[in-house]
């Protein structure tokens, strides 16, 4: 999602991207490692600490990070009423929902039908249509010059989806990796891309990501895609 959103235009990185985002999605990443690693399962009281986590990390961006936030918003930016918010953040949710379920409901069944198996699935056909809503969220703040939503969009997403996903789910039931090359291979592909996010921001040019960085990032892709396919 990064890459292809580089390539249509580059984005300006905060420090607070840094110094916050990037750090607890570090954080959250290496919880996910060790306990994936230490049995190969995520328990009820490991699902508890994802979720405190989480919660812990949004009462800091709403206390402490407020007037970050309004100092960073666009002078450009339309005031909508309270009622008008809340209305359009149900319809969008529930677009997003729905449309997601139908991609992802019928590109399965189709690979199903030509024998694919479900990790492929996963890795591919599934993780695309999941990343679908991220996608266009990040294009159109691109386009509405709102890259730091941008960037903050695919981190948080990644934040909420280890810590709130992961978490919540394993608190109702225990989430076991059955498969063998989720903690041989695809964990340290998360972890590797994660790291190279500093490096990409300060090379070539200090602070800011750009249409090389983005291309890197679609060849890293298709190389892992490669990799697991292979």
């Amino acid at each position: 999602v990064l890459g292809i959103t580089l390539l249509i235009a580059k984005i300006d990185v905060q420090k607070s991207f840094f110094t916050i985002n990037w750090l607890v999605m570090i954080i959250a990443s290496l919880l996910l490692c060790f306990f994936l690693l230490n049995d190969y399962v995520i328990s009820t009281i490991e699902g508890v600490f994802l979720f405190l986590f989480l919660t812990i990390f949004l009462i800091y961006l709403l206390k402490f990070q407020k007037q970050v936030v309004e100092e960073e918003l666009s002078e450009d930016i339309i005031s909508l009423s309270k009622l008008k918010t809340l209305v359009f953040l149900i319809i969008g949710s529930v677009g997003l929902w729905g449309g997601s379920e139908f991609l992802i409901k019928g590109a399965t069944n189709l690979a199903l039908d030509f024998g694919v198996s479900e990790r492929i699935i996963g890795i591919t056909i599934v993780s695309v249509g999941t990343s679908i809503p991220e996608l266009t969220a990040s294009i159109i703040a691109v386009l509405k010059k709102e890259k730091a939503i941008s960037l903050g969009n695919l981190v948080g997403s990644n934040i909420f989806n280890i810590l709130a996903v992961v978490g919540i789910t394993s608190i109702i039931t225990p989430i076991t990796a059955s498969d063998s090359t989720l903690y041989t291979h695809d964990i340290y592909w998360m972890l590797g891309v994660s790291l190279l996010l500093p490096m990409l921001v300060f090379m070539p040019k200090k602070m800011q990501l750009d249409q090389k960085s983005g291309i890197l990032l679609l060849l890293l892709y298709g190389v892992f895609l490669y990799q697991t396919i292979s």
